[in-house]
């Protein structure tokens, strides 16, 4: 009955924020609330809103400073070259430009974060998409296809989770998963050819000069300086400082990856040096903080509101009972298809719960199983991280926020977009993996 309940919330929630009947930020406040008061969790409520709240409190730390941090490059034209770069490639041809957004982010995406690959992708590709009028949609989409591939590295934590969780080793699990994150990746392109083909029949190739510093600016990302006048634009940036700051970005993003310090931590002390060499006058300071505090509330507020919703789905036990639900519904003569059936379950169960209780909770519990069916519980770990892509669109998932955030459309419609996308990624996987022999029916 728990179970159900459980799935009738993650549906109803599903279904306002997709027909546009309420805000993504309300649905994740109101409706668990609203379902454990009728479940009859009157007591405790609280608690379990504050723990899930503090669950997700180092991811919007993390966030506030990630998008200050990317805010103040943006500002001072770190990143322009790097559109010039790519403009001079793709030019105004829309099926380029969608390639090129899948490259860039599969590359960038190498860290395993989806915020740096969000912030660095959207920054470089949306003044792009801006002026030829793409659909940003598509934006969206092939950033999140690439970065469910790349979520499965060791350093990107669900293989990392998964290991620990089984007592494996990298080489077990993760190794044999290179042609099949090969094929993910060839999938992604094959939809950036579909989507640039699309885009190419609706508004044709452009004839785009290579852009002077002014022509095409990020400041036209959302996280960038909320400023009209050129001239104001142009004294925000610091062409003599751009090696420092590429050097201050590549040491941040290296830290990120060696795990030098916790990420909040290292974004906070890239913000405060950023901020100090760019921009030492006070006032300045005051004014950049001020252009991106809007940005910062929309997709902070909507990381903490996320943190309700799985308070109050732990704290009730809904998402344990969900997924012993789930588990109790494999037929026994279907026990020697059990790294099959991982795989395709990963794609509701990492949507539906984050990483942790999957891989710490219900994982351990399917290579217990399976080890009565002379499976390897390699397998069994190697199954579970191929729903990734599907991970990625979980409202539980606090990149996609920030992606939509920066984008500026709606995180409805983005679901109704990405989803038959993320899905045949994890598909295309699957049957991969199955080919390459990495599980076996």
């Amino acid at each position: 009955m728990l179970a159900l309940f459980g799935y009738s919330m993650v549906a109803v929630f599903m279904i306002l924020i997709m027909t546009k009947r309420m805000s993504a930020l309300l649905a994740l406040i109101i409706v668990p609330i609203v379902f454990a008061l009728i479940g009859g969790f009157y007591t405790g409520i609280g608690d379990m809103m504050l723990e899930g709240i503090a669950q997700v409190a180092p991811t919007g730390v993390m966030l506030v400073f990630a998008i200050l941090y990317f805010g103040i490059m943006i500002d001072a034209g770190l990143f322009e070259p790097i559109v010039n770069m790519i403009l001079r490639i793709v030019k105004g041809d829309p099926l380029k430009i969608a390639l090129g957004t899948v490259a860039l982010a599969s590359l960038v995406a190498l860290d395993g974060d989806g915020t740096t690959t969000f912030i660095i992708t959207v920054t470089a590709m949306l003044p792009l998409y801006k002026k030829l009028k793409m659909n940003l949609y598509m934006l969206a989409t092939l950033a999140l296809l690439s970065i469910g591939v790349m979520n499965m590295t060791p350093w990107g934590g669900p293989t990392a989770r998964v290991i620990s969780s089984l007592q494996l080793t990298t080489e077990e699990v993760f190794l044999p998963l290179v042609p099949v994150m090969a094929a993910g990746l060839g999938f992604a392109f094959l939809v950036a050819w579909y989507f640039g083909i699309k885009e190419r029949k609706r508004i044709g190739i452009h004839q785009i000069d290579v852009p002077n510093a002014n022509e095409i600016n990020l400041s036209e990302v959302q996280v960038a300086a909320t400023v009209d006048n050129e001239g104001e634009l142009a004294a925000l940036k610091r062409p003599k400082l751009i090696w420092i700051n590429a050097g201050l970005t590549i040491g941040l993003l290296i830290a990120l990856i060696v795990g030098l310090l916790p990420l909040p931590v290292l974004f906070m002390l890239g913000f405060a040096i950023a901020t100090m060499i760019n921009y030492p006058n006070l006032a300045e300071q005051k004014e950049r903080i001020t252009a991106h505090a809007g940005n910062v509330l929309a997709v902070v507020a909507l990381v903490f509101a996320s943190g309700i919703f799985t308070g109050i789905m732990n704290g009730t036990e809904m998402v344990d009972a969900m997924a012993t639900a789930l588990v109790q519904v494999i037929p026994e003569q279907l026990g020697s298809q059990l790294p099959l059936i991982t795989a395709i379950t990963s794609m509701p169960f990492t949507y539906f719960m984050a990483n942790d209780p999957y891989y710490y909770g219900i994982i351990p519990i399917i290579g217990e199983t399976a080890a009565s069916y002379n499976i390897p519980m390699a397998e069994i770990a190697r199954a579970s991280v191929l729903g990734q892509p599907v991970h990625v669109l979980s409202p539980l998932y606090a990149a996609g926020y920030l992606l939509v955030g920066m984008l500026g459309i709606d995180y409805g419609q983005n679901q109704r977009y990405a989803l038959k996308w993320v899905v045949a990624s994890s598909l295309v996987m699957i049957i991969a993996a199955i080919l390459f022999g990495v599980i076996s029916l």
